[in-house]
């Protein structure tokens, strides 16, 4: 649930340059026209991975008057909420791509410039799954472009245990400057799950199985 919440609130604030808009005002810039924002009515959402978060993901936007496609490696797992596709069709669709799946050897580096080029429209990137599923750079010409029109990123291809530590071996890469300065990315540290809520739901999850094993 919270993965989901959290998505929704980076597309939503992408689409409306809530960022942007509040760093100007901030300085004394009413700059309304330069923030006119984006509706999600009638736009295609497309999610790669239906697992618990992608299916979180597909519930919140229910409220929307979206149309909501997935594809995943698994068969027979589109519900109400989202119709499944093939990954021909979703990149054909697509208008946002939301990624819902777990580090494995197939989806490393997944999102590159191939991968990218294969959409039919202009798209708007969420990721909250792993970080080394898009390769930055590649990220960052499509945004160049135009081909990636905007990115919510809660992980990253360089993330360690702590952001702090990220670049002490080397030098930032151009990258991930890029990514820092762009108006058009929206960066958070790895919490999209990380909510008051759901601390304490993992936590009663902990006592129900400890419970368990000990009346077992």
């Amino acid at each position: 649930n919270a993965v989901g919440e959290h998505s929704l609130g980076m597309l939503l604030s992408l689409f409306n340059k809530l960022n942007k808009a509040d760093r100007e005002v901030r300085k004394g810039s009413w700059d309304r026209e330069g923030n006119r924002g984006l509706e999600l009515d009638g736009k295609c959402v497309g999610i790669i991975g239906y697992g618990n978060m992608g299916k979180a993901f597909a519930r919140k936007l229910r409220g929307f008057e979206v149309e909501v496609i997935c594809y995943d490696i698994k068969q027979g797992l589109g519900d109400e909420n989202a119709r499944q596709v093939g990954l021909d069709e979703l990149r054909r669709k697509a208008e946002v791509l939301s990624l819902h799946v777990p580090q494995t050897p197939e989806t490393v580096g997944m999102v590159n410039t191939e991968f990218l080029r294969g959409f039919r429209h202009p798209i708007w990137i969420i990721n909250t799954a792993r970080g080394k599923c898009i390769i930055t750079q590649d990220l960052v010409t499509a945004l160049e472009s135009g081909k990636v029109l905007g990115a919510g990123l809660d992980v990253l291809e360089y993330e360690k245990a702590s952001f702090e530590k990220l670049f002490q071996d080397g030098e930032m890469p151009d990258a991930f400057r890029y990514l820092v300065a762009s108006e058009k990315v929206l960066l958070t540290p790895h919490v999209a799950g990380w909510t008051v809520e759901s601390k304490e739901k993992l936590a009663q999850t902990i006592v129900d199985k400890v419970q368990q094993h000990f009346d077992s």
